[in-house]
């Protein structure tokens, strides 16, 4: 079966084709490795903004939906070319959010002929961990051999435009514990991060909103043999930056590891930094992942605080999650 996962967030809006890898012919990625679940055909990205002053506003800005709407065309060009059996449409923080939903609904229906499921905080941990598990086996960071069997526990966070999910289980996929913080890169900026660069009072106060949530959380974050997954954009930039990438390279990228050291100073330096100068340190950044890379980083290295082990970044997340769940469901 061949499927298409589109996942519209509150900043990016990406397309997944991907087929069963058991039954699939020739190569995937290249970072890909032998045993996963899956062969990914194509694996697009857009930065379209779609959550643009929804925190404040709670609608949809115009110019935000018109270019959601380009981009959606242009994927529904590529599914129609792959030839996909099943496409799922997957909208998460910014949609919950926005009032005036109605009209994104009729966007994109009448683009791909099926409505955008707006999947909850639960659902949207779900597919992220199971996701997560699809990069290949598991190894602990503090030790390059493969561990044996199943590690327990492990935790999968992904830090959203909109919001940032935590999600404990082991890798034969059991969750025991997830939860949904509504606060992501572009909420966080929007919020506090008015400067640019930050004040030190708008930092401290950032800071402060994220630590109070962190605060809440009801998923353990700390075990001493805990294996930290962190899983799209911010996470996958952390991993490029701290790698020194002047490209990005998804196979150098995939299952690399970011030493908590590394994790506290990066958010430390962009803090720091405009967006100009962020984007002539760091020119692997698009434009709009420039402008919040420095909330995003700020949320995992608050995090890191509190789990206390390196981080292990994977290209593998939620599109890759709810393919492998729409191949299992199929009729």
């Amino acid at each position: 079966m061949r499927v298409g996962i589109i996942d519209c967030g509150t900043n990016t809006i990406r397309l997944l084709v991907a087929e069963d890898a058991a039954s699939a012919a020739g190569a995937g990625e290249p970072w890909e490795q032998a045993g996963s679940p899956l062969r990914t055909l194509y694996r697009g990205l857009r930065f379209v903004r779609l959550g643009q002053g929804v925190d404040a506003t709670h609608r949809f800005h115009p110019d935000a939906l018109a270019r959601t709407f380009a981009a959606v065309d242009d994927y529904a060009a590529v599914l129609r070319r792959w030839g996909v059996d099943r496409v799922r449409f997957l909208a998460t923080s910014a949609a919950r959010d926005a009032q005036n939903r109605g009209e994104f609904f009729a966007g994109v229906r009448s683009r791909l002929g099926t409505d955008p499921d707006i999947i909850t905080g639960t659902e949207e941990a779900r597919l992220s961990f199971l996701g997560a598990l699809a990069g290949g086996p598991l190894t602990d960071p503090a030790d390059p051999a493969d561990l044996p069997g199943a590690p327990a526990p492990v935790l999968v966070t992904d830090i959203g435009g909109g919001s940032t999910e935590f999600i404990l289980g082991d890798a034969t996929g059991t969750i025991r514990a997830a939860q949904s913080l509504d606060i992501g890169s572009v909420r966080l900026r929007e919020r506090h991060l008015h400067g640019d660069p930050p004040t030190a009072a708008e930092i401290a106060a950032a800071r402060a909103t994220v630590t109070a949530l962190l605060d809440g959380l009801a998923v353990p974050l700390a075990a001493p043999d805990l294996t930290w997954i962190g899983v799209a954009g911010t996470n996958t930039s952390i991993a490029a930056m701290t790698a020194g990438l002047a490209e990005y390279d998804p196979a150098l990228v995939h299952n690399s590891t970011v030493p908590l050291e590394d994790l506290y100073a990066l958010s430390e330096r962009l803090l720091r930094l405009s967006v100009a100068d962020t984007r002539r340190l760091y020119p692997l950044l698009e434009p709009l992942r420039a402008e919040v890379i420095c909330a995003g980083v700020l949320i995992a290295a608050e995090a890191a605080r509190r789990v206390g082990r390196p981080l292990v970044v994977r290209e593998t997340d939620i599109l890759d999650g709810a393919a492998l769940d729409l191949m299992r469901t199929s009729p």
